[in-house]
This record gives C-alpha cells, sequence and structure tokens, in this order.
C-alpha cells in the first residue's frame, strides 16, 4: 500500500429535519389539537485512531464526507429519523488542523480515541412544542439547523521513541533490520527508503521500544534538495534521535564530518525544537575500515556535537546490543522523570482549584 502521511479533506455533517405543522384529524374528530413531529437530528462527523491502518491513502483519494440528513417530523406525533454518525478511521499519530482557522482540532495518539470534526444540525420543533392555554391552534413551527462544515488539514506523525537522522546509505535500514524484526528495503543506492518505516526493538520480554527510520537527509534539503524535509515531521514525537554517520563513505572525496555538521544544519533550518532533542552519534559500518579505534577518534576530534556516541557495525551487529541497551536504560530514566514532574504538578493544581 502507498504510504500517504498527509492530505485535505472536507467534512460536511448533516442539516437537522425541520418540525412540522400538523393537526389531529380523525373520524368524529373535526376539530383535534396539534400533533406535529418534531425533526431529526442530523448526523455528525467523527474522527477514530486505528491501530490497524497505518497510511492515509484513503484521505488523499476521497475528499469529502458528507453525513446525512435528519428526516422531518410527520403528522400524528410522528418525530423524524435522526441521521446515523460518519465515523473516519485514521492512523494513530494523525493531526488534524482546521484549514481556514488554523485551529489543531485533534491529536489521534491513543488508539480508538474518538474526536468530534463536525456537528449535526439540530432537528426542528413542531407545532406540538407550541401548544397553549391561549393558543389551542399553534401554526408555528421551527426549520432544523444547519450542520457544520470544515476544510481539514490531515497530517500523520508517527509514533516512535527513537528516530533515525542520517545521509542516505548512512545505513539506517541496515540498523533497524539488525535490532528489530522490521525489514525495510535495503541496497546500495542514494533514497532506497521512499517512506518512514517503524521497527519494535524488544530487549526483554517486558521492555521495549519503537525505532523510526525516514528517508535520508542530503545538504540543501531545506530548499527542497533530494526528498526535503517532509518526513522529518515524523521525529517530532520521538524521545532521543541516533544520528547516524557513514564513517567509511563508498566514494573518494566525501567527507563525514562535513555531512554530519550539514544535517544537522538541515534539522535547525526546519525545526529548532527537534534539534535541542538528545542526540547521540552512531558512527556505522565500523567493520569497512582498518584501524577502526582511531578513525573514530579522528572523527570525534573535529565533531564535537553530540550527547554520547556509539561505534557499531549494523550489518554484523556489533555493538547493536550495547546500544539498544543504552537507549532502554535513557527512556525508563526519562518515564520516571517525567512521571515524578507530573505528580508534582497535580498537589499545585488541587491546590489552586481548593
Amino acid at each position: 500500500m502507498k504510504f500517504i502521511d498527509e492530505s485535505k479533506i472536507e467534512v460536511f455533517a448533516g442539516k437537522g429535519g425541520n418540525g412540522i405543522a400538523s393537526f389531529r384529524r380523525e373520524k368524529y374528530i373535526d376539530k383535534g389539537g396539534p400533533d406535529g413531529g418534531d425533526g431529526g437530528r442530523g448526523g455528525s462527523v467523527y474522527a477514530m485512531a486505528d491501530c490497524n491502518i497505518n497510511t492515509l491513502v484513503d484521505y488523499r483519494f476521497q475528499r469529502m464526507h458528507r453525513a446525512k440528513n435528519g428526516e422531518s417530523g410527520r403528522g400524528s406525533d410522528c418525530y423524524g429519523k435522526g441521521a446515523d454518525d460518519v465515523i473516519l478511521r485514521m492512523p494513530v499519530g494523525t493531526v488534524i488542523t482546521d484549514i481556514n482557522s488554523g485551529e489543531v482540532i485533534a491529536d489521534l495518539a491513543d488508539d480508538s480515541q474518538k474526536t468530534l470534526l463536525a456537528q449535526g444540525g439540530i432537528g426542528g420543533l413542531g407545532n406540538i412544542h407550541f401548544k397553549s392555554s391561549t393558543n389551542r391552534v399553534p401554526r408555528q413551527c421551527t426549520a432544523g439547523t444547519e450542520g457544520e462544515a470544515r476544510e481539514l488539514q490531515l497530517e500523520l506523525k508517527v509514533l516512535a521513541d527513537v528516530g533515525l537522522l542520517g545521509m542516505p546509505n548512512a545505513g539506517k535500514s541496515t540498523f533497524i533490520r539488525s535490532v528489530s524484526a522490521a525489514k525495510p528495503k535495503v541496497a546500495d543506492y542514494p533514497f532506497t527508503t521512499l517512506h518512514p518505516n517503524l521497527g519494535v526493538v524488544r530487549v526483554s520480554d517486558e521492555k521495549s521500544f519503537v525505532i523510526a527510520d525516514i528517508p535520508g537527509l542530503i545538504e540543501g534539503a531545506a530548499e527542497g534538495a533530494g526528498l526535503g524535509h517532509q518526513f522529518l515531521r515524523h521525529l517530532a514525537r520521538t524521545r532521543v534521535l541516533l544520528h547516524l554517520v557513514d564513517i567509511a563513505p563508498l566514494y573518494e572525496g566525501i567527507d563525514p564530518v562535513h555531512d554530519a555538521y550539514a544535517i544537522l544544519n538541515e534539522l535547525k533550518k526546519y525545526d529548532q525544537t527537534l534539534y535541542d532533542k538528545p542526540r547521540w552519534l552512531i558512527l556505522n559500518k565500523l567493520d569497512l575500515v582498518e584501524n577502526g579505534d582511531e578513525k573514530v577518534a579522528a572523527f570525534l576530534k573535529e565533531f564535537t556535537d553530540y550527547d554520547r556516541y556509539f561505534a557499531i557495525s549494523a550489518i554484523s551487529g556489533a555493538g547493536c546490543k550495547e546500544l539498544t541497551y543504552a537507549i532502554m536504560e535513557h527512556l525508563v530514566t526519562m518515564r520516571e522523570q517525567e512521571k515524578e514532574e507530573a505528580a508534582k504538578i497535580a498537589p499545585e493544581t488541587d491546590v489552586g482549584s481548593l
């Protein structure tokens, strides 16, 4: 299935049915009272997160989604039927934004999370509601209200704990194949990876984390070179970034240090918040160089913008196990810190409410 991570759609809620002015007419009853029923409510449009869907491709080709109108009321005190709601199933991680106002309507971060996109209209009142002691023959009734209509931007940001960052052919896909059960395409030409891949790294029976592999960046991506910045949004939810660098480039004249700094410059141009995330340097393809320790030391002498570094060989698995254990330990520490901060904020909120 083709991977689509953004789309624009229009949603239209249904109109409420009209109320009706009607009077009871039966044999031997020539002046019956009012019996006009209310109109039914219009259908609403909802979005629901579904963990079994991983792309927005359905919304690339079907852009308009309409709920049905409510039925009008009828005589004999018959109320109109309310229309069924429309539920749009979307991948977990979808951010829904109103194009006209810029308001973020929903961030579908959890499976089965449901949010209202467009409210259906309210059904009109029949003349039965306007009967009084002074108005025994009411002829007024109300029309149903219009349903909401919205133009929406859908943007998928995959949910992952760890994001892979690097030049094309740095070995990102090979690394994710090495440490998880994911099987992205691997080849010796640039931009083999054309869409994000997710892999679950299981450190033990009870501990695991999700890692995201995105297409490689190149210098000038901010100006649209290569695949541009279009996939960097998928790193927005990650807790730590792994900056993979090919320490043994295929072609002469390629400077790994220059390429590493170029990646960071592109990251900073895209989003300062993403640039400020914890970032670990991963020197890959150690199996292809002689005197690996000297090569690593020379690289680290010139490149200093990282929090921690590891030297690995993704294809042979050397150093990968130690790296995954370190990532898991870091993620556990971050989660504990977040819980402690949340616990501190909760009592302050309770005191403020009193």
